[in-house]
């Protein structure tokens, strides 16, 4: 988080150029795919369904009659309009994971206060984290439509994040290269700045953890993540085109100087609890409810869907959000793990002391360090006939299966509160990475204390719906 002089040198500049440079300088049962069969409390699968195609399989059938509804695609799979961009797109496994723990680590340090900026760098230090890591990297992207006429961005979507911001022209500081034109404000009909005064210029401070600035009158927004990336520039007002529904003066950040691994991007749309959150400004047509399913492989595509819509598959089941913890984040509940359909001994304050968070953008689920080593212990137990693997990057449950081309793996399930349980399917359990290692999909917290995280990986082909407005969060199997 940034110091509460974010914007000190910001607001004694008289130079938009200079004021941009200063501010940066001043911070310091689930559906199983067809290849697979359930045989009681295992799964059998091919060795090849874990991998990803080479070609896009996209699913647009499932969201033809759903209105209000966006094509997800996975931001390093070839669904990805970004991909021609042949860094990005070829991304390895081990950098992912080296983000994601760094992405980790900045949501440990915003829901614990107690964990300093000193303890986070201690933690990294045995990691493979590359500098730039962002917050706001999340897998998803969507594409939705800005300004009059209307321009097409590619956005991050991510429920971790308040703030909806792009990139504009005229990057007076920096901007990083983006597949789709950088927006400029000048080209749109309906743009306007956002005053100083004004009451959301105030909110700014909750939705980035930064006081706004002010130059010649126009608010200023900074937002920092955890590893120094960040995104500074105009709080501004314009025409949001979700498919077919249109929201005027939507406010977002209209950032000047950015920096920080959003790969070609054009930003971030922010789906948290904030009163500037996209949630939030668009809930006179949506309800503050809203849900996505992501797709089993990065080679197909999912859906991000704004308002209520008929699910299809199986019932929606719905637990609640976790009050208790604060309302930055999406807290839930875990009631307890099953492995092979035997619930680990695992006592209820082991998952409650420091409480878990559902979130759209990290890769791999983090549990208390009791839960990971009862559900490591408990899955090798169940891999017992297969050669165990050296680790990987943050995983270190893993099994060589070069001699196999299918294999049989343990159930994992899990309950939460209010009764609802769901089973993975088998790319929510077992991550490949290699053409013959595969390893658990899960990672242990360094912590008690440290916030759970239920991440993506495990959320896949559910579709995961927050009701924002009622206080829950439903799975509905077979989303996508």
């Amino acid at each position: 988080m940034a110091t509460p002089h974010f914007f000190s040198t910001f607001i004694k500049s008289s130079s938009l150029l200079l004021v941009l440079v200063s501010c940066f300088l001043d911070q310091t049962h689930a559906f199983q795919p067809k290849n697979t069969k359930i045989q009681d409390s295992f799964h059998t699968i091919q060795i090849s369904s874990l991998f990803p195609a080479s070609v896009c399989s996209p699913s647009k059938d499932l969201i033809k009659n759903r209105p209000s509804t966006l094509e997800v695609f996975h931001r390093h799979g070839p669904c990805s309009k970004l991909s021609q961009d042949e860094a990005d797109a070829t991304l390895s496994l081990k950098d992912i994971l080296s983000h994601d723990q760094s992405r980790v680590e900045s949501i440990h340090a915003r829901t614990n206060p107690a964990i300093t900026t000193d303890k986070v760098k201690d933690k990294k230090v045995n990691l493979p984290i590359q500098p730039g890591s962002s917050l706001g990297s999340g897998n998803y992207l969507v594409s939705v439509g800005l300004g009059i006429p209307k321009k097409t961005l590619s956005l991050i979507f991510d429920t971790g994040s308040d703030l909806t911001w792009t990139q504009c022209q005229p990057c007076a500081r920096s901007c990083y290269k983006q597949q789709d034109p950088i927006f400029d404000p000048k080209t749109s009909a309906s743009y306007s700045n956002i005053s100083c005064t004004s009451t959301a210029c105030s909110q700014l401070s909750s939705a980035t953890g930064n006081n706004p600035g002010c130059s010649v009158g126009t608010c200023i927004y900074g937002i920092q993540y955890g590893d120094q990336s960040f995104s500074v520039g105009f709080f501004s007002k314009d025409t949001l085109t979700i498919a077919s529904d249109v929201f005027p003066n939507f406010q977002f950040g209209c950032g000047q100087n950015n920096q920080g691994l959003f790969g070609r991007t054009a930003g971030l749309i922010g789906l948290g609890r904030d009163p500037l959150s996209i949630i939030s400004q668009t809930a006179t047509r949506y309800g503050k409810y809203f849900s996505y399913c992501l797709p089993s492989k990065s080679s197909s595509t999912g859906h991000l869907t704004l308002g209520k819509a008929r699910m299809p598959g199986k019932g929606v089941r719905f637990t609640p959000f976790d009050s208790t913890k604060g309302s930055s984040f999406y807290f839930i509940t875990i009631a307890s793990i099953s492995v092979g359909g035997q619930p680990l001994p695992i006592g209820q304050a082991v998952f409650t002391t420091a409480g878990t968070i559902i979130d759209s953008g990290t890769v791999i689920t983090r549990l208390a360090p009791a839960a990971y080593t009862a559900l490591s212990a408990a899955f090798k137990q169940g891999m017992k006939n297969y050669p165990a693997a050296p680790a990987y990057s943050i995983l270190d449950t893993c099994f060589d299966f070069s001699n196999y081309t299918t294999v049989t793996i343990p159930t994992v399930s899990f309950a939460f509160g209010g009764g609802v349980k769901i089973d993975l399917i088998p790319s929510g359990i077992l991550i490949s990475v290699s053409s013959t290692v595969a390893c658990l999909a899960f990672a242990g917290n360094g912590d008690a204390t440290d916030t759970g995280i239920f991440g993506n990986t495990q959320q896949l082909t559910f579709e995961v719906v927050y009701d924002v407005a009622e206080g829950k969060l439903g799975f509905g199997a077979a989303g996508c």
